[in-house]
């Protein structure tokens, strides 16, 4: 079973274009739903010294105080108070799978864009660094690659790295400024390339990947326009197969993802999420053999 880390403090209701405050809990109920093999976990919620390894304290400080607009253009108590707990999950999945092996899910989004000391484009705080940095300091010497497979470039992941000199121990694979809208087959074909430099660029194997499997690279997406169905199933398919059989524990969190149907819902979002959820169940076992 893929351990998922959930809490329904994750949630909160911005009104806004992006479905990502609600989506853990709709994702979560909908694996449930589909009789996924999933476990969903408590944990608990990320402390303020965690985030502001990451980010600016004041920038910590201001947000949570609802004194700064968070990544989704506000300044609502309810964003800040789910922060903690999206965060949080990501750390525990994190923290989970390297001690455990495997493959972990945190039902999160809304991380890459946020900045040291900056939000943007519906990210407050990065729990992609925060939980680099929780593995870096359980495990002194860690090797973290983040594969970034959403359809926009990471830029507050990498302002982080370079703010504080993380490059030698942190590699991020950036999809999203690579490649654009129409490109692919250059996508599809460049994976293997993609997966090999995160071994090549510590000269052996991570000791953890943080895959960010974002559903607004499918064609459909309002905001992407990249991959059919059937080229992301394949996608997860081999990103997580690949890792486990290397060895390498993964711990996965879901990213962006627009599309409504025409009811309105975020349904063609959730059965994407949904089949991400299946390769990493077919994936968990290759850990085995």
């Amino acid at each position: 079973m893929i351990p998922v880390f959930y809490r329904p403090e994750m949630s909160a209701n911005t009104k806004s274009f992006s479905p990502s405050s609600n989506k853990p809990a709709l994702a979560v109920a909908d694996w449930i739903k589909c009789g996924l093999s999933v476990d969903v976990v408590s944990f608990d919620p990320a402390t303020e010294e965690q985030v502001k390894r990451a980010h600016s304290p004041a920038y910590v400080d201001g947000i949570m105080r609802c004194e700064l607009p968070n990544g989704f253009g506000n300044r609502s108590r309810e964003v800040a108070d789910s922060l903690p707990y999206t965060v949080g999950s990501m750390v525990a999945a994190a923290t989970h799978a390297l001690e455990h092996g495997g493959i972990a899910c945190s039902p999160s989004s809304g991380f890459h864009h946020a900045r040291y000391a900056e939000a943007g484009d519906y990210c407050t705080f990065n729990g992609l660094m925060v939980a680099a940095l929780e593995v870096m300091a359980q495990k002194p010497g860690a090797r973290i690659a983040i594969v970034d497979f959403d359809m926009h470039y990471g830029d507050g992941t990498d302002d982080i790295r370079k703010r504080l000199g993380l490059q030698k121990s942190i590699c991020h694979i950036r999809a999203g400024l690579e490649v654009d809208e129409g490109m692919g087959r250059y996508f599809m074909s460049s994976m293997t390339d993609m997966l090999l430099s995160t071994r090549d660029y510590f000269g052996r194997a991570p000791d953890l990947v943080l895959y960010q499997a974002g559903a607004d690279q499918h064609i459909k997406d309002p905001l992407g326009g990249l991959l059919t169905t059937a080229e992301m199933k394949r996608r997860d398919e081999y990103v997580l197969q690949s890792y486990a059989r290397w060895g390498v524990p993964v711990a996965f969190n879901l990213a962006g993802g627009y599309q409504t149907d025409e009811a309105g819902t975020i349904e063609p979002v959730l059965k994407l999420h949904r089949q991400t959820m299946e390769e990493a169940t077919r994936a968990q076992g290759f850990y085995r053999q």
